[in-house]
């Protein structure tokens, strides 16, 4: 029997009711041999980690989708907006199904799957609610993830079983109100002091922020060394020595509303040596080892939201009539329908090859990455658009959830990288591929 087999039974089927399965998930070893020496190629995966077959990724999907039917439904997400507070029991929900540690290994509770299946889970929370998946996305990738590819033995084994569990909300804190994408210039300091380090400064755009009870927060140790000088902090905010922890605000946003996102501040908060994340002064390279993979996975939330603009346009457009005739029957109409069906599909096909890359070949290829999230992002705009264009009067209204779909999108283009940032960064990965050209 597979892991991704004895995962998926031991955890997804203890809250989904569903027929069982009309046969069991083949075993990847006799179809895939040569992969079993591929294991950890890259690194980034969990111990014992073998890539899933298609028809495993297909089961997955299908339990997701389960979940998502009965604890996500339109009248949930709409609430999640219209409120703008993240459901608090939903935690402890994804917890349950075993979701919230999709890439961590087994022995602290994870699934042990790879990047692929991230992937789907990420694709079909985003077709429930993009907010939820977003601030699931934050928790699992940013924070899990992190300390899953750079934390201890001791720090996994102490903090990964609450955050997988959905005891316990995870967030990442790099972004500053004058510091995004430019990471070297942020201005939280971290003093060495007895026992540990001081926390002094503010961090803005924190999705999760002002629920999260662990947030990963960088900062610098030796502010003239560049990029040479940030350190990686395990802050828990309800330890005692975190009582200069504040959430300054918490942000009221156009879209991803529910993904509560803050304004936080640290003043003199103590972290001890045993919350350093990595090496100190090498943060940055903390950073990066997830940035890549964390643009992979964010980009299956614009998937998902391109697959709910098509859940709304199909259906309105074969039912609703004008001159007689279904407007779905209008060119016009269909041509539309088309494009949006089209691009789903080939960004969809883009993030799917380059998340199979890194669990198959242990291949992570930055401008993949980089451009996954770029083309899906741009496309899920543009087929909000188009779904409110095919709704008409209807699509402008609160009724129907185009709406929501378009200010979800948006964020895709912005957060994690702007667009522009994205391309630039393809951009340099050329210049790095054909330097010797220019010699």
């Amino acid at each position: 029997m597979s892991s991704l087999t004895r995962t998926l039974s031991r955890t997804l089927s203890r809250t989904v009711v569903r027929a069982p399965l009309s046969r069991p998930l083949p075993s990847l070893q006799p179809i895939l041999p040569s992969l079993s020496q591929r294991r950890n190629a890259s690194s980034k995966h969990p111990k014992g980690f073998t890539p899933p077959s298609q028809s495993d990724l297909a089961e997955l999907r299908e339990r997701v989708q389960d979940f998502v039917r009965r604890e996500i439904p339109e009248e949930v997400a709409a609430a999640t907006d219209k409120s703008n507070n993240f459901p608090a029991d939903m935690w402890q929900k994804l917890g349950d199904a075993g979701l919230l540690g999709i890439t961590a290994d087994e022995d602290v509770g994870g699934l042990g799957m790879g990047y692929q299946a991230h992937c789907v889970v990420m694709e079909e929370l985003s077709r429930a609610s993009g907010s939820i998946a977003l601030s699931y996305a934050a928790h699992s990738q940013l924070c899990v993830n992190q300390l899953q590819l750079n934390g201890t033995a001791e720090q996994k084994a102490r903090f990964l079983p609450d955050l997988i569990a959905g005891r316990k909300v995870g967030a990442l804190a790099m972004s500053e109100s004058g510091s995004g994408s430019d990471v070297v210039s942020m201005r939280t300091r971290a003093v060495e002091t007895e026992g540990g380090f001081l926390l002094t400064g503010s961090k803005m755009w924190i999705t999760n922020g002002p629920d999260a009870d662990l947030i990963i927060v960088y900062a610098k140790t030796k502010p003239d060394a560049g990029s040479k000088g940030i350190t990686a902090f395990i802050v828990d905010t309800r330890a005692e020595g975190s009582k200069g922890f504040a959430v300054l605000r918490k942000l009221d946003k156009m879209g991803m509303r529910g993904s509560n996102t803050g304004e936080l501040v640290f003043d003199n908060v103590f972290v001890p040596h045993s919350h350093v994340l990595g090496p100190v002064n090498g943060g940055v390279r903390v950073l990066m080892e997830g940035l890549d993979l964390e643009r992979l996975v964010l980009s299956a939330g614009p998937l998902g939201l391109m697959q709910a603009a098509l859940d709304v346009a199909l259906p309105y457009a074969h039912s609703r009539k004008q001159f007689g005739t279904p407007i779905g029957q209008f060119q016009f109409i269909q041509g539309k329908l088309a494009d949006m069906y089209t691009k789903l599909q080939a960004s969809r096909s883009y993030t799917y090859a380059t998340a199979r890359a890194v669990d198959e070949d242990g291949v992570i290829r930055t401008h993949d990455c980089a451009g996954a999230i770029l083309y899906a992002a741009e496309r899920a705009t543009e087929c909000a658009l188009d779904c409110i264009q095919i709704l008409g009067g209807m699509g402008y209204t609160e009724d129907m959830p185009a709406s929501r779909i378009l200010r979800d999108a948006k964020l895709y283009e912005i957060g994690a990288g702007t667009s522009e940032v994205r391309r630039m960064v393809i951009g340099r990965a050329f210049n790095r591929e054909y330097a010797h050209l220019s010699q």
